[in-house]
């Protein structure tokens, strides 16, 4: 019974905050600049590449957007709640930490998965002109899945660690830039090093993907990523808890 208890009152925040992502233009805005920059390299690069080349063509720059969708998803999620002081309501109700945390990131996901789904139609025409192998387009949208859960992982820690939302977008911005762009570092120093940068970076885990490789070892690494940053988002409501 506490488990199932514990399940609803994770739906139910995941629901309501749903409900305010499509009834606030955030999303659609946020949504909108996705889908039509994911538009713009896809037409920069559907001429004189093959089908599948399309596919990456346009899914690769796409997910570097991440960087700034992710925070602008999240920023909100929990900086506002430490702004209006409904915090305080939150810690003297039978919710836990961890149901806010993953009822609000549940939110942003589903969000995220529409946004990704309007993209679909630019496959839809790639296959309606061409016979692309399905395979790296399925293997490539996992990995926009995976990649985009990672990050908006980062952005709920960015918006935990404050109460003002631009802060938590740059925070959440300034952590993917790092751990998108690290790889070059990586590449540059070269050795067990580089290798270890090279790992680290969100970016070289998504070429294979891309590629139309589904790597269990990249599929571990955005879990762990996911895992890591929201446990750490739970430790930070924590400690206001007891301020």
């Amino acid at each position: 019974m506490e488990r199932y208890l514990r399940v609803n009152n994770t739906l139910t925040i995941a629901w309501k905050e749903l409900k305010i992502y499509f009834q606030t233009p955030t999303a659609y805005v946020v949504s909108a600049m996705f889908v039509m920059f994911a538009g713009i390299t896809f037409i920069l690069n559907v001429i004189g590449t093959n089908p599948e080349a399309t596919v990456r063509s346009f899914v690769v720059p796409s997910s570097i957007f991440y960087i700034l969708l992710a925070p602008l998803l999240t920023m909100r999620l929990l900086a506002e709640e430490q702004k209006l002081g409904t915090f305080e309501l939150l810690f003297t109700s039978p919710v836990k930490d961890w149901e806010v945390v993953i009822g609000k990131y549940i939110a942003s996901l589903v969000t995220l998965i529409a946004t990704l789904a309007a993209t679909l139609y630019y496959v839809i025409m790639i296959y309606a002109f061409g016979e692309p192998d399905s395979g790296p387009v399925m293997s490539a949208y996992l990995g926009m899945i995976l990649y985009g859960a990672a990050a908006l992982a980062i952005g709920m820690l960015a918006s935990s660690l404050t109460s003002n939302q631009i802060v938590s977008a740059v925070l959440g911005m300034g952590t993917l830039l790092i751990l998108t762009f690290i790889d070059t570092l990586g590449t540059r120093l070269g050795g067990v090093t580089g290798d270890i940068i090279l790992e680290i970076s969100m970016r070289t885990h998504f070429g294979d993907f891309a590629r139309g490789v589904v790597d269990t070892s990249h599929i571990v690494y955005y879990l762990s990523i996911i895992a890591v940053f929201l446990f750490l988002a739970v430790r930070s409501l924590e400690t206001r808890r007891w301020r």
